[in-house]
């Protein structure tokens, strides 16, 4: 009997044990299948959840990179950037100037390094001798790494003496920028006039085998705006080769005077919307090269008679009359977004009261240009060693005047280190504060960084 009994035990054991088995396996694969069959749809919510979140982070950081940041350069809109002058007579509310100055946390890092005497150096455009001190410079070596180092000028212009062949020239160049680089951090502006016709320092010499081009006269007789872009373009396709960066062109200049033998063919024109059309095209061409354009020579030297270059030269026009002929192209250059414009040595007695040269009068740039006409890029001197200016005024006194005036680059002042010397000893003596040599040098740096849109 107990035998019996023991063994019905161990089967009901056995049996227990075989259904639990049965039981698990079953609970295993179902579970298995269950989780086969559920895992896409919880795959999909799951990535569902991540790419809101992500999107949601991505929204967050785009917020707070505009609420720190309001960087937009003027070119693409004029209306993004108006900036706060020190000399603006009237008080701006504190909202407003948070508003109209754009600042750019690299350039504010950049001026926050640099220091008085470098500033001062910045805002010189010179020519390669006026830097080293030697007759004829065709070569930059060691001599040029050490004056640069010494007083780092914002720019470099070239003339047809130091420009020999293609190779030398690149050679030059690309040391320039170079030692710019090394010394500043940030490049050189590297300038020539190259116009058309006359005033062309590469296609006029012959080592270079440019085929000629087109004069401004010729493609604004042509009435073809597409020619004035491509006769730009061109330009800018070689001189962006041999590593120049900012031509002194186009001529805005409108030809009313037919006595005008200075600005002559030079010009695209004596209509005024043509000069506006085809000088801005002619500027579009450049600017696709890479290379910065310069209209010159504001407020319009085709009105007058004289030559700058050796003399004062008077322009005998109220500023309704300037408003409706000489000003127009410019006028449509600061709409359009010109980068840089050159103020010509023009003396405007009937809208300054004076004989002071535009390039020089706070009337003709703060007033006119920029706060009348709502201009906010870079001017630039036309040369200051030209008898217009030479003349009439030290190279101190003309340095202090044009920075006074609204100006941003002085190109080559008669005598570079007395001009240096005189812009820096005047900021020592608060004669001019330094946060307007800082307005200069944001527009100077934001041209060198390309914080702007094309």
């Amino acid at each position: 009997m107990k035998a019996a009994k023991h063994k019905k035990i161990v089967r009901q054991r056995i049996l227990t044990a075989f259904f639990t088995l049965i039981v698990l396996t079953a609970a295993t694969v179902g579970l298995f299948y269950g989780i086969s069959y559920l895992r896409p749809f919880a795959e999909e919510k799951w990535n569902e959840y991540m790419t809101a979140r992500a999107a949601k982070a991505s929204e967050n950081r785009i917020k707070e990179e505009a609420a720190e940041e309001d960087d937009g350069w003027y070119i693409a809109e004029k209306e993004e950037l108006e900036v706060d002058y020190a000399d603006v007579p009237e008080p701006v509310e504190e909202e407003e100037t948070e508003e109209t100055v754009n600042t750019d946390p690299e350039i504010e890092s950049h001026i926050a390094n640099m220091t008085l005497e470098q500033k001062i150096a910045q805002l010189f455009i010179i020519t390669p001798e006026a830097l080293t001190g030697v007759n004829e410079a065709t070569a930059a070596g060691e001599a040029t790494r050490n004056a640069l180092s010494e007083r780092p000028v914002g720019g470099i212009i070239y003339f047809a003496p130091n420009i020999v062949d293609p190779e030398q020239t690149s050679e030059m160049l690309s040391n320039m920028q170079s030692y710019a680089m090394e010394i500043e951090g940030v490049p050189l502006l590297i300038c020539v006039d190259e116009e058309t016709g006359r005033v062309s320092r590469l296609s006029a010499n012959e080592a270079f085998e440019i085929d000629p081009l087109p004069t401004m006269q010729e493609i604004g007789e042509s009435g073809d705006i597409d020619k004035a872009y491509s006769t730009g373009m061109e330009i800018g396709m070689y001189l962006h080769e041999y590593g120049f960066n900012v031509d002194f062109a186009p001529v805005a200049d409108t030809l009313f005077s037919p006595e005008n033998s200075v600005i002559g063919d030079r010009s695209f024109g004596s209509d005024p919307d043509t000069v506006s059309k085809m000088s801005w095209q002619f500027a579009e061409g450049l600017r696709s090269q890479g290379i910065v354009p310069c209209f010159k020579h504001f407020p319009g030297h085709g009105s007058t008679s004289g030559d700058s270059h050796t003399s004062a030269v008077i322009l005998e026009k109220t500023a309704e009359e300037l408003k409706t002929s000489d000003l127009i192209p410019f006028e449509n250059a600061v709409t359009s977004g010109a980068f840089m414009i050159m103020a010509g040595h023009i003396s405007c007695p009937q809208i300054t009261g004076d004989n002071t040269p535009a390039s020089l009068s706070s009337v003709m740039i703060n007033d006119l240009l920029r706060k009348e006409m709502g201009y906010n890029g870079l001017v630039v001197t036309d040369a200051l060693n030209m008898g217009a200016v030479a003349d009439n005024y030290s190279p101190g006194e003309a340095a202090k005047m044009a920075v006074n005036a609204g100006v941003d680059l002085l190109l080559t002042p008669a005598d570079y280190t007395e001009a240096y010397q005189a812009l820096l000893d005047a900021v020592k003596n608060q004669e001019i504060e330094e946060e307007r040599i800082n307005d200069s040098l944001r527009r100077i740096l934001r041209i060198k960084l390309q914080k702007t849109e094309n």
